[in-house]
């Protein structure tokens, strides 16, 4: 059967090129005289919203006149636009991962979010990972950590066992990268005066604080140069111009 519909087939070529059978309908041409079946009022009947212009329909949350529900219903609060969910992972959790040999650290190769949750110790980055102190006392191997918030009790048992841990900044972009294994990108550093203060502050273990920058075994001289520029404000010195007096005796 194939080979007969092969040898009646012939070549596609511009002298038998059409559109497909049913592909086309005729024009509906309305207001055209009575014969045609939509004259007069054009298949629209007489009078009412759906015979005007316009699509005919009311917009979003309109109930026939009355007040609607959105505005009944009383309003409180508000959606902080700069809100981060962060993914929080214990340290109990985290040495039960080393111990089933599902995680490895080293200095130079510490834990991110892409070990997290390639391994299963997360589901989902969200925003960052928090590292936080719960099951602290279980904690048995020292661990090189890099997430994007930790905890002071995390940061304690963490260094108390020999283990660092240094907060480094993601935006959604470079979140991602990290999580893909990207390198060929520049990672954003942060630009808000909150993110500015904590990542450039060595208590909360921040990746461009001077101390970090000094301690960290993997830093790029992109970083040393933000440190300083970041921190540059605390040295800067403002001249306050002075009013003269100028009203008149």
């Amino acid at each position: 059967m194939s080979s007969v519909v092969r040898a009646g087939a012939s070549w596609v070529s511009l002298s038998n090129l059409r559109p497909a059978l049913g592909s086309l309908h005729d024009k509906k041409r309305v207001g055209r005289g009575q014969g045609s079946g939509y004259g007069g009022t054009s298949g629209r009947g007489h009078k009412g919203a759906k015979a005007r212009s316009g699509n005919g329909k009311p917009k979003a949350g309109f109930e026939g006149g009355q007040t609607p529900i959105t505005k009944r219903f009383p309003k409180k609060g508000f959606v902080n636009p700069n809100r981060k969910i962060y993914a929080a992972v214990n340290l109990d959790r985290i040495q039960h991962w080393i111990e089933q040999g599902r995680l490895t650290s080293s200095p130079d190769e510490p834990i991110t979010a892409k070990d997290l949750l390639l391994s299963g110790c997360v589901h989902n980055v969200h925003d960052g990972v928090k590292l936080l102190g719960d099951g602290a006392q279980f904690l048995k191997s020292p661990i090189h950590i890099v997430p994007s918030r930790a905890a002071k009790s995390a940061i304690k048992a963490v260094e108390a066992n020999g283990g660092s841990v240094f907060c480094h900044y993601y935006n959604p972009l470079a979140l991602r990268d990290c999580v893909k294994g990207r390198t060929d990108r520049v990672a954003a550093t942060p630009t808000r005066r909150n993110d500015i203060l904590w990542y450039t502050d060595w208590k909360n273990r921040g990746y461009l604080s001077p101390e970090a920058v000094e301690k960290m075994p993997l830093v790029s001289e992109r970083w040393k140069q933000l440190s300083k520029q970041l921190l540059s404000f605390k040295t800067q010195s403002f001249n306050k111009k002075t009013v003269e007096n100028t009203t008149p005796a």
